[in-house]
């Protein structure tokens, strides 16, 4: 079919196929040999061409089956050579059609560029979520608008498809060039701007994608079979004795419908290639930061030290001299003795003006001149800073901060098991230091009886928790908000403390187990005994207490 653009008259020969291409779209069916040859110039050719060769590039033309010759026995002729050149017409066939587009789309192809566009698949969205209230209704005057709907969905998938498959054609060859042959400063901008461009397509891609797929699994509920259905129905396509076009159209339907399923939620649980498209793009604005560092190292130092050696080298080996040598030593190194030409002797009058350093005794130099490049200065030494106004601010600070805790310990202390709701209302501080508890306590593992102990980091507050077993919800009010969280039944208490709230609890709740979670009666309190947790009413047992058999 495209043998025609291989020949040595590739470009003649396409030039005729694209003035036939240019009367077809203008419903002209058939030309003739001057028809052809006035119609060249506007294909694009403008050179001379031989009655010879035209004729041969059409009769090759037909021989490949791009051209149909029809003979117009209709005409009226004057001449036996008007007759030869007015009679036979040429016509493009269905391969020539094809031949024409697909040479449109190579050289429309090779004039394009990639590109990620965000508003395709808003469009894609957009199209799918009118697909889906279209066919929740069944009216069969809605099957045109499902038609378009469904050809529009088609050309966005395909838009998308092309642009995403030549801009990753384009960003691979980017990500393989490192900038040889081209000005580094543009170079530079180009990848930059590329970076820039790729993570503004990925932001929010992922929010994009989730919408397409939930409106793609909507429309596919109805089926997708009954969307292609109506949208048949609503094509018009013309009917023809004994050709069958639906089945070929219905084919072509279901093959794009699984490529955009392929794209968004595939059937067989796969990644999505929009996925795929987000990582690729992730890996590339890596790669091409990671481009756009090199670049700016190589700009921030041109020369390495390797090259400075090699360049000092050549210089020693094209010395004229020894001395020449030496002095480009000093200069390059810096060692020579004339940093310290500067100092003078201790008792300049016994020195004369006139002696040469070479020859003049020598001094002592500065340790420090040769590290710092400077000597000491020798100054007063400084005073004493008082510190007692500091030492007396940071005393007052500990005293409140340990006051602040003490109070917060003694809120939070309890005279027994409680619930977590019990404490009501809290200020800021004390809500911190119970979260701080509350995390503790639950970052440890529970025991067998499914208590969890913790204790703070200075160890003086112990905390003893188990989990609510009715599923009760905790509501702690603070200046700031409020806290919601399970009910739990806490204890919390400071260790080394003796009587028989200790004992209890170390007794019943923690150590031995046998306290299971009650539930309290109406207006009553949470109480411990030796049988366990149950409920008393308020007016029946004052506060909450622990009980101990025996005790």
């Amino acid at each position: 079919m495209f043998r025609f653009t291989s020949t040595e008259r590739a470009d003649l020969h396409t030039a005729v196929l694209h003035a036939f291409g240019e009367a077809d779209e203008r419903f002209e069916t058939a030309l003739t040999v001057d028809e052809v040859r006035e119609r060249l110039r506007s294909a694009g050719w403008y050179g001379p061409v031989s009655e010879q060769d035209l004729a041969g590039t059409l009769r090759q033309l037909a021989g490949w089956g791009l051209l149909d010759v029809i003979f117009n026995h209709a005409g009226s002729f004057a001449t036996a050579e008007e007759y030869e050149r007015r009679n036979l017409q040429y016509a493009l066939t269905r391969r020539g059609q094809a031949a024409y587009a697909g040479v449109r789309h190579a050289v429309a192809a090779l004039s394009s560029f990639g590109a990620l566009q965000t508003a395709v698949l808003d469009a894609i969205a957009d199209r799918l979520g009118e697909l889906g209230r279209l066919l929740r209704d069944p009216d069969p005057g809605r099957n045109r608008r499902i038609f378009t709907c469904l050809g529009e969905l088609e050309g966005h998938l395909d838009g998308l498809r092309a642009g995403t498959g030549r801009f990753n054609g384009e960003l691979q060859r980017l990500l393989r060039v490192e900038g040889a042959g081209s000005e580094l400063a543009t170079f530079h901008e180009v990848k930059a701007a590329t970076v820039a461009y790729l993570q503004e397509f990925v932001t929010n891609l992922e929010q994009r994608a989730e919408a397409i797929a939930a409106a793609l699994k909507a429309v596919a509920g109805h089926g997708a079979a009954v969307l292609h259905a109506r949208a048949l129905d609503g094509a018009d396509l013309p009917k023809v004795p004994g050709a069958d076009r639906a089945t070929p159209w219905l084919a072509v339907r279901a093959e794009r419908w699984e490529a955009l399923r392929a794209w968004f939620a595939p059937e067989d649980g796969s990644v999505p290639r929009v996925r795929r498209l987000h990582d690729v793009a992730r890996r590339a604005i890596v790669s091409l930061l990671q481009v756009l560092d090199r670049i700016t190292d190589s700009r921030r130092r041109s020369s390495s030290a390797a090259a400075d050696f090699r360049t000092l080298a050549r210089w020693f080996a094209t010395a004229p001299g020894e001395d020449d040598a030496h002095r480009l030593w000093d200069a390059a190194f810096g060692l020579g003795s004339a940093r310290h030409a500067h100092l003078g002797h201790a008792d300049a009058e016994l020195i004369p003006a006139g002696v040469p350093w070479a020859e003049a005794e020598p001094v002592e130099v500065s340790a420090l001149l040769r590290s710092r490049g400077r000597t000491e200065r020798m100054g007063r030494t400084g005073k004493v800073r008082d510190v007692a106004a500091l030492k007396a601010e940071r005393r007052e600070r500990a005293e409140k901060e340990r006051a602040e805790l003490e109070a917060a310990w003694s809120a939070l202390a309890t005279t027994g098991a409680m619930r977590l709701s019990q404490l009501g209302k809290l200020d800021h501080d004390t809500f911190g230091r119970l979260l701080d508890l509350l995390g503790r306590a639950l970052a440890e593992r529970p025991d067998s009886t499914g208590f969890r102990r913790a204790v703070t980091s200075d160890g003086r507050v112990e905390i003893v928790l188990r989990a609510p077993d009715d599923g009760a919800v905790a509501v702690l009010r603070t200046p700031e908000g409020w806290f919601r969280a399970a009910d739990y039944l806490i204890d919390v208490r400071t260790l080394g403390e003796a009587g028989l709230r200790g004992r209890a609890v170390a007794g019943e709740l923690g150590f031995r187990g046998r306290a299971p979670l009650g539930e309290p009666e109406a207006g009553g309190r949470l109480t411990l005994d030796d049988s366990g947790l149950r409920g008393r009413a308020a007016g029946d047992d004052p506060g909450l207490r622990a009980r101990v058999a025996g005790a």
